[in-house]
């Protein structure tokens, strides 16, 4: 094990306190996407707090501070910042009631759903650390702020806002999500990790009249039921038992009337895919049914495809996982682990593609460790350990924070060089 890991961390428990006030407090003012800026501003005073130069509003929101501590690796962590459209049912005493403006004009209740709240101040725990040990490391390192990733917009949005002219180029990138696995579990996987994502917008065109008419009409309903249907058969009959692809359906709006047939359907729906080949297999087969059942279906029009979403597969680098995981497996001992393939997305892989250098991301557990060995042993996981996205998603706040500054920091300290031995 990197022995300067125990150092560095030794600090840990004297700043607990603030890192659990943060916690709480950007819990409680949760931000959508490309909204961020009390979550920004307030990650960007702590850094400067801590001695970073920051550069914000990158993409909007983003944050970098970057930390110089002499020649060596650079290494970049990120932290995404985003909340979600969900109405808090937590029961927490710092549970979220925020509310805000949508696009149609209606309040929206926002929640950290998705633990970025632990994400960010995981990673201000790290940054003062290192920031406070720096005899222990040197080089350079890159605490990142990133917005919007449920959306799949916010390192898109700060790669074209000139991220990479505005930080140093990383030796590695960095980054971690908590997950309804028990508190103090961390796991690497090397390869594919999270899958990639495609959401799309269909709609099938048809010819309006009475109910009671049907010949009248091209009933876009039932062409939008025959596509759902046949669907379903992309993945079970066209896609090896052992490819892992998940299609799913989540939407279909037609129709103002029981008695009225529309003249269009609009369909919306999310692909999970591991791989190029599979994706492009998938979403290919997509559109050659909806094709084929509007033209069987005399739709008066072609249907329209539109990608409204995308994400790209997070596949790890195998070295710089490998050095993560041992140096997890030093550190942790029996709670560092393999984590399996996870089906959920993310746009983190873009800024490591923009700098062309190799990055690693991996989980840590949020759960309750004795609520999670009793859904265990009961055999109820899915229904009794909320998971990310659900309005009782909760992470308990230790040891999920404490391992995460530790996992982070045990990760950074794994490329950042060793001050050479002063000579007598």
């Amino acid at each position: 094990m990197n022995d300067r890991a125990p150092t560095v961390l030794a600090g840990l428990d004297g700043i607990r306190p603030y890192l659990e006030a943060v916690y709480e407090d950007l819990h409680r003012h949760p931000e959508l996407g490309l909204r961020e800026h009390r979550t920004a501003g307030k990650g960007a005073e702590a850094l400067r707090s801590f001695g970073y130069e920051v550069t914000d509003g990158i993409g909007g929101t983003g944050v970098i501070g970057v930390l110089a501590n002499g020649d060596g690796p650079t290494v970049m962590a990120r932290a995404d910042m985003d909340a979600l459209p969900v109405r808090e049912r937590t029961g927490l005493p710092y549970a979220s009631t925020a509310t805000v403006t949508g696009p149609d004009g209606t309040e929206q209740p926002v929640m950290h759903a998705c633990g970025h709240d632990v994400h960010v101040t995981c990673l201000l725990g790290c940054a003062r650390l290192l920031a406070e040990n720096r005899d222990a490391w040197r080089g350079t390192f890159v605490a990142l702020l990133q917005p919007s990733e449920e959306n799949g917009e916010g390192a898109e949005a700060m790669i074209a806002d000139g991220l990479t002219s505005r930080s140093p180029r990383p030796d590695v990138v960095l980054a971690q999500h908590v997950l309804p696995y028990p508190a103090g579990y961390v796991g690497t996987r090397a390869g594919s990790f999270l899958s990639a994502a495609d959401s799309l917008r269909i709609t099938v065109h048809g010819r309006g009249a009475h109910g009671s008419m049907p010949q009248a009409a091209v009933d876009p309903v039932v062409m939008a039921a025959m596509i759902v249907v046949r669907l379903q058969t992309v993945v079970s009959r066209e896609l090896a038992a052992t490819t892992p692809a998940v299609l799913t359906v989540g939407s279909i709006h037609a129709g103002s009337g029981p008695n009225i047939i529309s003249d269009s359907a609009v369909i919306e729906l999310n692909v999970r895919t591991y791989d190029d080949a599979t994706r492009t297999h998938v979403l290919d087969a997509i559109g050659r049914i909806v094709r084929a059942e509007c033209e069987a279906s005399r739709s008066p029009k072609a249907p329209e495809i539109e990608r409204i979403a995308s994400f790209p597969p997070t596949v790890n680098d195998e070295a710089a996982t490998r050095r993560v995981a041992e140096a997890f497996a030093a550190y942790f001992g029996d709670d560092a682990h393999t984590i399996d393939l996870q089906t959920a997305s993310e746009d983190m892989s873009e800024i490591p593609a923009a700098f062309g250098v190799p990055f690693t991301y991996w989980g840590i557990g949020g759960t309750d460790p004795v609520r999670h060995a009793e859904a265990v042993r009961g055999g109820t996981v899915a229904e009794d350990v909320p998971v990310n996205h659900s309005p009782f998603f909760a992470p308990v706040v230790q040891p999920t924070l404490d391992t995460g500054v530790r996992a982070l920091t045990v990760a950074a300290l794994a490329w950042l060089a060793a001050r050479p031995a002063s000579r007598s």
